[in-house]
């Protein structure tokens, strides 16, 4: 006999998907275009990169709040390192990917050496680094033409820079493409290597890990060091796209990279940090936000909608109702 329940909990966010396409499609038959398609998938490309992040430091049971401020402060890093300091693309992603790294470590000892908890830990990163970002450019927008306080500009985008954001290959977009590495290589690394393998344990059971030998300050520190890196390259595709630094940019990415992650955990009834479900995840989120659009939904309504949707697989992640192993708990 089929158990109604344990289908719900493995298939029925993928069917709601599909039934959602599906839906979209007939009411607006351009919504099925390729260019739409692409757009939609333009779209989620840096929120996937930055949940895909978000996802690792899940892994080792933790949640890096900090991620939507490593986003605006990479964009701002790597357009002032251009505009300000007048160098050129690959200064410019180094010093932002590594300032991502940093705030990473810098979360992680906060959590391991001083004992703070993930959360709070987190959120203070999350302050320091937003108003690290408005330091950086006197509180403005980088924007072509325009220097540091008032002064002459030094440089101007590297086209190579901008390519990251809105190149093709093969009139596929560029972002496109580096999404589905990223993500290819994050579920490699959780599920294929032992690195990976041993902060799923961590975040399992920590004290069966440590006391199994793993050294479990080390993994926790690289999560959120790995989790900072993708939050800091989600930027630079940012900024890339947009040809710009704008303050704060990353804030609306944070929400949108957790709700993709937690999705996630709905797909295939995985209840766990994957990365197939956070590409899911962030999927899901695109086509109803590129869907609503279509039909004029206010853009203030958009926001509750998603949190339903998040609160729905949470429920059938979490639940007793429709997870067995939670029941059996």
């Amino acid at each position: 006999m089929i158990d109604i329940k344990r289908v719900i909990y493995k298939y029925g966010l993928l069917a709601l998907f599909v039934l959602m396409v599906v839906f979209f499609w007939i009411a607006s038959p351009a919504f099925g275009t390729t260019q739409n398609v692409f757009v939609i998938l333009q779209s989620v490309s840096v929120t996937a990169i930055v949940a895909l992040g978000v996802t690792v430091s899940m892994a080792v049971d933790g949640f890096d709040m900090a991620a939507g401020s490593i986003v605006s402060l990479s964009v701002m890093v790597s357009t002032a390192t251009q505009i300000y300091l007048g160098l050129g693309a690959f200064p410019a992603i180094l010093f932002a990917l590594l300032s991502g790294v940093l705030v990473g470590v810098f979360t992680g000892a906060l959590i391991v050496f001083a004992k703070i908890p993930d959360m709070l830990a987190a959120l203070g990163s999350m302050f320091a680094i937003q108003g690290l970002s408005l330091i950086i450019t006197a509180g403005k927008s980088v924007s072509k033409g325009n220097g540091y306080n008032g002064a002459p500009a030094k440089g101007d985008f590297d086209d190579a820079f901008l390519w990251i954001g809105s190149g093709t290959v093969f009139t596929v977009p560029f972002s496109v493409i580096l999404m589905i590495l990223v993500g290819v290589i994050v579920a490699v690394f959780l599920e294929r290597t032992r690195t990976g393998r041993l902060m799923r344990a961590i975040g399992s059971n920590r004290e069966a890990a440590r006391l199994a030998g793993t050294h479990v300050g080390a993994y926790r520190i690289l999560a959120y060091a790995l989790s900072g890196l993708l939050a800091a390259l989600g930027g630079i595709v940012l900024a890339a796209r947009v040809g710009r630094g704008d303050v704060n940019v990353g804030s609306s990415y944070l929400l949108e990279a957790i709700s993709a992650a937690l999705i996630g955990f709905a797909v295939f009834g995985a209840n766990r940090p994957n990365a197939f479900g956070t590409v899911v995840g962030a999927l899901f989120v695109g086509v109803l936000v590129n869907g609503l659009t279509m039909f004029n939904v206010p853009y203030y309504t958009q926001d509750f909608v998603k949190g339903t949707l998040l609160v729905i697989a949470l429920v059938v992640s979490f639940s007793k109702i429709f997870n067995t192993q939670q029941r059996d708990r």
